[in-house]
């Protein structure tokens, strides 16, 4: 059996004429390299003057006016046709290029997205700059319609326009007051008439008793503002004079309807009384056309409901007649 033998690997002739130039390219670079390295010895064994001596000061621009008066008639070193160092010096140059470029990117990576923000900002501020200019173009143009048609119109008929609007702005306020007005009565019912009967029975302040019903304003409230336990309800009788004494009687009571009218409770007049005072405050400030002083209702006593609108700073008692109290006029200094 005979045995395997290598065969040797075939030379392409590209690879050849391609490791020549290489060859004769290292070997004129080693040629330039050995012609300098002669030069440089030459000039190290030149000797420094005559007897000794140092050269003068102008002999280092004497030997640099000499070398550039060589090269420049020296003809230029160039490399042969088939030389592959062109190439090699623009595929350097080519990568140092390419890499500084990445790192340039590199580093204004930040830059450019702030960029990118601050072109969407602007952007979004132009969108509503346009929507604004639209929207005023819009409202010029209805001003001036509206002011020839004005111009067209007689002095009868722009009165009679702005009767109906003023017709028009009155039914609105007084909606928005009955509104207002069914709200405060709400309010004054379901939550603010227990605390008033707790504090004119006694109890604590308004506001510091939330949660007031009918049982602990039977009970009643001790000296210390707490609630009394009760034993046993009082009679209806006694409530009855209880309620009466402290609200006043209801209107109509006593006129042959004996026994009919005896069914409120303290919630229900202290209600009842919260209401007729503020309405009463309200139409006295209407009616006052600015005079202050005409604005104060007289109370024939001091009631937790009084007391109640004045630490709630909505009204005042008169500076030296505490038995007036009238509303602050909140609106009076707009209109000033």
């Amino acid at each position: 059996m005979v045995g395997s033998r290598h065969e040797a690997p075939q030379i392409n002739d590209d690879d050849v004429f391609h490791t020549r130039n290489l060859e004769q390219t290292l070997q004129e670079l080693q040629g330039i390299v050995k012609e300098h390295e002669d030069a440089l010895n030459k000039l190290r064994a030149a000797p420094m003057g005559r007897g000794g001596r140092s050269l003068p000061a102008t002999a280092p621009f004497d030997i640099m006016k000499a070398a550039y008066d060589e090269l420049a008639s020296t003809t230029p070193y160039l490399p042969f046709p088939d030389s592959v160092l062109p190439a090699l010096v623009a595929l350097r140059r080519t990568h140092q290029t390419v890499e500084e470029t990445k790192a340039y990117l590199l580093t204004h990576n930040e830059s450019v997205e702030d960029t990118k923000r601050e072109l969407e900002v602007a952007k979004a501020d132009f969108s509503n700059q346009q929507v604004l200019a639209h929207s005023l173009r819009g409202r010029i143009q209805s001003l001036e319609d509206g002011l020839e048609t004005r111009m067209e119109m007689g002095p009868d008929d722009i009165a009679r326009e702005k009767i109906d609007e003023l017709k028009q702005k009155k039914a609105r306020y007084d909606r928005e007051t009955s509104k207002l007005l069914k709200s405060l009565r709400k309010f004054i019912d379901n939550h603010l008439a227990g605390m008033l009967a707790a504090e004119e029975l006694g109890g604590p302040v308004v506001g510091d008793m939330m949660d007031v019903d009918e049982q602990d304003l039977v009970a009643g409230f001790n000296s210390q503002g707490r609630v009394k336990t009760a034993k046993a309800k009082p009679e209806g009788d006694k409530r009855q004079r209880r309620i009466d004494e402290i609200w006043g009687p209801r209107d109509g009571e006593g006129q042959g309807r004996s026994g009919e009218g005896h069914d409120r409770d303290e919630i229900t007049a202290a209600s009842r009384e919260m209401r007729d005072l503020t309405e009463l405050l309200l139409n006295n400030l209407s009616q006052s056309e600015g005079d202050s002083s005409a604005a104060y209702v007289h109370l024939p006593k001091e009631s937790a409901a009084a007391r109640f609108l004045v630490r709630a700073k909505v009204a005042q008692f008169h500076p030296k007649d505490s038995s007036k109290l009238r509303l602050i006029d909140f609106g009076r200094d707009l209109d000033d």
